[in-house]
């Protein structure tokens, strides 16, 4: 990795969300200055005060903010959205509004605003389903709902603005897992996790789909990698970011392991068995970058962080469930 000075200031929209909790303590530990953007709809608490964060509770879609904001950055990450197909699909207006709309002035004033370097984070779910063993980044887009669709279509915006003073990267990830300040529960080794260690009882619909996931830390390094990549490897690339494609048996197995013994797992069928599964080769191969973390290490953390009652109540408080905390927001 070629690294960049110190001095960048980065900005993270949704920067206190599941992923941004973690990534940015990580990038102020590194030394970067950090400006987060978030509406702060789980919490106010979930960052810690620091002389190199300033926090902004505000929305991305807010022009004049960010015109009056962006300037004196040299990185954006744009990890904010309406995150995955239920919660979108609670309000799809709402969803295209921040999911899609939002974006092209995002990526405009940013330009205009000297931000060097924007990465993007997108989904794994673009491809759709896929026969092929290996879906890579040059494959087609098939996305099956307009949480992903908006998801491709942001990225055809966003390459299209690809300049010498412009560098802009997408990447793909699998579904995150593990521990974060801003916790979910409603993601697949999570919400196992979650049932086995609460309930004692997880139930498997189908298994044997795959299910691409990476362990939170992994994940946020990667973005440390596409932070301090040279731009020539990076300006204009797609990257996929997973660990292993696994199936959902063998994810209640794991935290069948993890949780202990005692732990039921209920076969039921499904109609459902649509498998996703991603390569991330190209991530390796150009960068470097490799996983340093496993499904078992997400549940583990799950687990010390259960067992250090750092989350309360967590079958029924809506902070941990996007749609729960989504429904009862009315957010406009």
């Amino acid at each position: 990795m070629q690294q960049k000075t110190k001095d960048n200031k980065i900005f993270i929209t949704g920067g206190a969300g599941y992923v941004g909790a973690v990534l940015t303590p990580y990038l102020i530990n590194k030394g970067y200055k950090v400006t987060v953007l978030d509406l702060m709809i789980y919490g106010e608490n979930v960052l810690q005060k620091n002389p190199n964060l300033k926090i902004i509770k505000g929305d991305i879609r807010d022009t004049k903010m960010l015109k009056r904001e962006l300037p004196g950055h040299d990185i954006l990450i744009h990890l904010a959205c309406i995150s995955n197909d239920p919660s979108f699909e609670l309000d799809p207006e709402l969803g295209k509004s921040i999911n899609l709309d939002a974006f092209s002035p995002l990526v405009n004033i940013s330009k205009k605003s000297g931000i060097n370097r924007f990465i993007y984070a997108s989904s794994s779910s673009v491809y759709g389903i896929k026969d092929e063993p290996n879906v890579n980044e040059r494959m087609s887009l098939e996305p099956l709902t307009d949480y992903s669709k908006f998801k491709a279509d942001c990225e055809t915006i966003l390459l299209k603005n690809k300049s010498n003073n412009f560098i802009p990267i997408v990447i793909r990830p699998a579904t995150v897992c593990g521990y974060s300040p801003r916790q979910r529960l409603d993601v697949v080794v999570n919400i196992l996790t979650n049932l086995a260690y609460h309930k004692k009882e997880i139930s498997v619909f189908g298994g044997e789909q795959l299910r691409p996931n990476i362990h939170i830390m992994d994940m946020v390094r990667a973005y440390d990698y596409l932070i301090n990549a040279s731009s020539n490897s990076v300006s204009g690339q797609i990257f996929n970011a997973g660990y292993e494609n696994q199936t959902v048996n063998h994810l209640a197995s794991l935290v069948k392991k993890v949780i202990g013994p005692d732990v039921k797992i209920k076969y039921l069928k499904s109609d459902d068995n649509r498998s996703y599964h991603i390569s991330s080769k190209k991530i390796k191969d150009l960068l470097g970058f490799e996983t340093k973390k496993t499904i078992e290490d997400a549940i583990k953390d799950l687990k010390n962080a259960f067992d250090a009652k750092k989350l309360e109540d967590t079958l029924t408080n809506e902070k941990y469930f996007n749609i729960k905390r989504m429904n009862n927001l009315k957010l406009k």
